[in-house]
């Protein structure tokens, strides 16, 4: 599979059934039914985005990186790739995006990760481990443990022959948006990242967007 799939949406914003605002350092934790679409649209421009998805239905499975990548024989995510979960179970479809890269590797920044990376005056610094903790209280089902390696759409983390990697300057421009089918039931897990440190949100984290389609029948079509 290529690196970059362009493939442009076929949704009207009217007939979205959801729609909300998330701003940086804001989080989402939501049932996104099977057969229902999702769509992250970047409202400025440059703007990371952490996105972790659980089985609904089984509580002890959720999204694995390992099994996504291995699938699909690459690193990278675009139109066409199926997210895996650690079961084997295909969860979501990605169907459409017009940014270039989505990042598997990055993780979710945090308090210890700001302190390795950055200082230690860094640690108490708003991060991605912290919203999804809070998001995750909400729902007493769910612990820290049930949270595995997310997502970091419209992110580009660069990967070397040699394994390296570091976060780019992101790709992310005023409009871009990646969208994906629910093949299962799902609990989507946000965090708008905050990161201030890096240039995965442009060293200016904004707000983001988020729609939700139903599914639309044959016989409604």
């Amino acid at each position: 599979m290529p690196r970059f799939i362009k493939q442009e949406s076929d949704k009207n914003i009217e007939d979205a059934s959801f729609e909300q605002i998330i701003y940086a350092g804001d989080g989402i934790f939501k049932l996104i039914k099977k057969g229902q679409t999702l769509r992250i649209t970047d409202i400025c421009g440059q703007q990371g985005v952490d996105v972790f998805f659980m089985d609904a239905n089984d509580l002890k499975d959720r999204y694995s990186a390992v099994r996504t990548i291995t699938a699909q024989k690459n690193l990278y995510i675009t139109t066409g790739t199926t997210l895996m979960s650690e079961r084997g179970v295909e969860m979501l479809k990605i169907t459409a995006t017009n940014c270039p890269e989505h990042d598997t590797l990055g993780g979710a920044c945090s308090s210890q990760s700001n302190t390795v990376r950055y200082a230690h005056s860094k640690e108490y610094m708003h991060n991605c481990r912290d919203v999804f903790l809070y998001e995750i209280s909400k729902d007493d089902r769910y612990s820290k443990r049930d949270i595995g390696a997310n997502i970091n759409a419209l992110t580009s983390v660069p990967f070397t022959p040699e394994g390296k990697t570091w976060f780019n300057v992101s790709p992310s421009f005023k409009g871009a948006y990646i969208e994906f089918f629910a093949l299962v039931d799902v609990m989507l897990l946000i965090s708008n990242c905050p990161q201030i440190n890096n240039p995965c949100a442009g060293f200016n984290p904004t707000e983001i967007k988020l729609n939700v389609w139903d599914e639309i029948s044959a016989a409604q079509s």
